[in-house]
């Protein structure tokens, strides 16, 4: 697709729903109604830093921003410190809420009030829409520019993919602000089809009411974190047309459970902040990956990229594939997720699986110290949430499961790990937890 082309603001036909707010549908015209009032009142030049929990009021503020041809700031971390410190580091001139703030910027509060007839505004291919940062698990989150381009034509691949069309009603548990959550609860209305839910929905009982309150067919977007608090609550569910699942790897036991309990397939995303969404599968047909459509990987064996339509370059993956026929790869795990201990190698992702899959053990993770390279008696860790166990208990337990130099020294229980609202951890809190006096040289 051409940088210079033009692409409109929706693909939506005026009489379509785009939205539910409530038990009220939202029309596309009435929509571009209310983005054409809140574009009005924007400051002449951007960047606008957007963290409406409502997720029509983030839709309308999106696209009013765009369509005065200014960028958008999205961060998932929504807490007062980071959000201030990115208007600072990114010179933001104002920021969109529905929730009190104090930010070193001016605050708007959107408007969903019906407006005059608005046109349907086009948008260059190549303009940066929005700039969304990583979450940070790793270290520093980190700025990523989203063209409107791709993200038109991933929102395209992902209906095509997931079979969305304008009777969907699309329920979300992710933030609207956090890219997958933006793909798929923001831009599927506008450009691949469906009509999304506005409400902030997150614990189970919400997530039941919300999709009661909208039409079938449903699909209900979340994570696997979210799928099994609903799952071990017991709340039933209305009837669903898919679940579509992403954030973190899913156990294919849980998605086993939920197409049992649920009637309806479970289906995964794989993607990043920097690429976007580019592959998907359902977990249980499977762990193969098939590439959206025009997504492209290029694998080898230092590593894997992916071109993606509407980005200007190749975007490097932080995983190691394994390539399958027709397109299809298989993924081995993250490159900075190996460790070598004893002149062995294993991956922290499949230790933790292994140490999850205990009995007994509702949640845990393994990490590794950050000297884990240059010191040679370094040791991994596990903190480990599981009532009733002790640290020896869940050694004895993973003995035979795994190599013994792999053993966690320390096992640390904790009542819970410090999952953020998609289920991510921060390395640095893990390490705390674990380490609390630093990793120990023997």
């Amino acid at each position: 697709m051409p940088a210079d082309a033009a692409l409109p603001l929706t693909s939506r036909a005026p009489h379509e729903v785009i939205f539910h707010r409530g038990r009220e549908p939202v029309t596309t015209a009435r929509f571009l109604a209310e983005v054409a009032a809140l574009a009005a009142r924007l400051p002449a030049e951007g960047p606008v830093l957007n963290f409406c929990a409502d997720r029509y009021l983030a839709l309308v503020g999106f696209a009013a921003v765009l369509s005065r041809g200014q960028v958008t700031l999205l961060s998932a971390d929504r807490s007062p410190q980071r959000l201030a410190d990115i208007a600072r580091l990114h010179g933001a001139r104002c920021a969109l809420a529905d929730t009190e703030a104090e930010l070193p910027v001016p605050v708007l509060r959107p408007d969903a009030a019906p407006g005059a007839d608005a046109p349907n505004p086009l948008i260059p291919a190549g303009a940066v829409a929005a700039i969304a940062f990583t979450s940070g698990s790793t270290g520093e989150p980190r700025p990523h520019a989203k063209p409107w381009g791709a993200l038109v034509a991933g929102a395209r691949a992902a209906a095509e993919r997931f079979g969305v069309t304008s009777g969907t009603a699309i329920v979300g548990t992710v933030p609207a602000q956090h890219m997958y959550g933006f793909e798929t609860t923001l831009m599927l209305p506008l450009h691949g089809g469906g009509a999304g839910h506005a409400g902030a929905v997150f614990y189970p009982s919400d997530i039941a009411e919300a999709l009661a309150g909208v039409p079938a067919p449903r699909l209900l977007v979340t994570t696997p974190l979210q799928m099994r608090a609903v799952l071990g609550t017991g709340i039933a569910l209305p009837p669903l047309a898919a679940v579509i699942s992403a954030t973190a790897p899913l156990d294919p036991r849980l998605a086993a459970e939920a197409e049992a309990a649920w009637g309806a397939p479970v289906l995964e995303i794989y993607g990043a902040t920097e690429a976007g969404s580019v592959a998907s599968r359902r977990t249980l047909e499977g762990d193969a990956w098939e590439p959206y459509p025009g997504t492209v990987f290029a694998i080898a064996e230092d590593g894997a990229d992916v071109t993606v339509p509407g980005l200007p370059a190749p975007v490097p993956l932080s995983d190691t594939l394994e390539p399958l026929p027709e397109g299809r790869f298989r993924l081995a795990g993250r490159r900075a997720d190996m460790v070598k201990l004893a002149g062995k190698r294993a991956s922290l992702a499949g230790l933790t699986r292994i140490l999850t899959d205990v009995e007994g053990i509702a949640d845990g993770v393994y990490l590794a110290p950050a000297d884990i390279d240059d010191n040679p008696r370094a040791r991994l860790a596990a903190l480990v949430v599981a009532p009733g166990m002790t640290p020896k208990a869940v050694v004895a337990a993973l003995r035979g499961r795994i190599e013994p130099a792999f053993l966690p020294r320390p096992v640390v229980m904790v009542d819970a790990l410090p999952r953020d609202g998609v289920g991510k951890l921060r390395q640095a809190e893990l390490a705390a937890l674990a380490w609390p006096r630093g990793p120990v040289r023997r």
